[in-house]
């Protein structure tokens, strides 16, 4: 490349950087939406919805397993199998299952199937309103 491109490619550059920066000058922040609370991060948190987490199963949001044990009782693992750290992939006949090495989760994060010997990571989840909500 001589010079002269050099210097044209560098001026461009720099003026695309300016009229970048001074697009967004005097700006105000745009308002959060009406149904959120100012502040609030619960819509940011929201895994699911209650009603795409039968009961007797679960779910996988994410680097997120919710469950369903019992009717209301919604409960949250990491997806990180505890043998080897594979990610756990399914949720079936009551089990969470890793497809890597074969261990199996109980809908309560306990071991139902090694070779895991630990149980799944529990994260805090609440129910607000229709939806779960991390944290």
């Amino acid at each position: 490349m001589d010079r002269k491109h050099f210097l044209i490619g560098a001026g461009l550059g720099a003026a695309a950087t300016t009229l970048a920066a001074c697009s967004t000058y005097g700006k105000k922040p745009e308002a959060p939406p009406a149904d959120t609370p100012t502040g609030s991060t619960a819509a940011a948190n929201v895994l699911t919805k209650t009603s795409d987490v039968p009961v007797g199963a679960g779910v996988i949001v994410d680097e997120v397993v919710v469950t369903q044990p019992t009717a209301g009782e919604f409960l949250a693992f990491s997806t990180t199998c505890t043998h080897a750290g594979c990610a756990v992939n399914k949720v079936a006949d009551g089990l969470i299952q890793c497809p890597c090495h074969g261990s199996r989760f109980n809908l309560d994060g306990s071991v139902a199937k090694g070779p895991a010997s630990r149980p799944l990571q529990t994260e805090t989840v609440s129910v607000q309103g229709d939806s779960i909500v991390r944290g």
